[in-house]
């Protein structure tokens, strides 16, 4: 039976056998059953390498975070998490690099981490637990940007459209304009509009079709 801790664009979990390329924290999400109870535990919501000099996990250990994964990083900005600043050490300070450019640096006392913790919070889940999307034009959008429509999601890159699945993308076609539901936080578009490039799946690189 596999485990229900797989993250689509939207931010939602699911059982499937696909594991991706990423892996995420959000705190202990489970019980001892290794049943999901809550979408986190705290606001640091990071995206992590599936491994770091060695280091073995049990998933969905008790009393310990919630081991969750993701296809690509592009997958994981659009579900609200941001690099890890120990196991993907270069892409947290291209992150961080691009963020303090086009937000500013850190506020109110915090460090850093915890200001754009903070603001990416505000921009990704509602005090209800749902997803905040944001409108704007589909042409707009920057590489890695994730974008809903209808019940798919879709990615940008290079000029061209790719639906998501938990397997890889599929090309869809030239990008067209018009409004349509952003699922990637408008903070983070912001980044990628600055030049940050996510880690995206190796199926982009192909000719796939629908």
């Amino acid at each position: 039976m596999h485990l229900q801790n797989r993250i689509d664009p939207f931010g939602r979990f699911h059982a499937v056998s696909d594991r991706g390329d990423l892996m995420g924290n959000r705190g202990i999400l489970h019980d001892d059953r290794q049943n999901v109870l809550k979408t986190h535990a705290h606001q640091n919501w990071v995206a992590c390498s599936l491994s770091f000099k060695g280091r073995k996990r049990q998933i969905m250990a008790p009393g310990s975070y919630t081991e969750l994964f993701f296809l690509d990083e592009a997958t994981a900005l659009a579900a609200g998490h941001r690099p890890c600043a120990t196991c993907r050490r270069d892409r947290y300070l291209a992150f961080t690099g691009a963020w303090a450019r086009v937000h500013g640096g850190a506020t109110d006392g915090r460090s850093l981490p915890q200001t754009i913790d903070r603001a990416l919070h505000k921009a990704r889940i509602s005090r209800s637990g749902e997803k905040i999307a944001h409108q704007a034009d589909c042409a707009s959008l920057p590489n890695g940007a994730m974008f809903a429509d209808g019940t798919q999601a879709f990615v940008v890159w290079q000029g061209d459209r790719y639906r998501w699945s938990f397997a890889g993308y599929f090309v869809d076609g030239p990008v067209r304009g018009g409004d349509v539901s952003v699922l990637t936080p408008w903070p983070l578009i912001a980044v990628l509009r600055d030049g940050y490039r996510p880690q995206v799946h190796e199926s982009l690189g192909r000719t796939l079709k629908i």
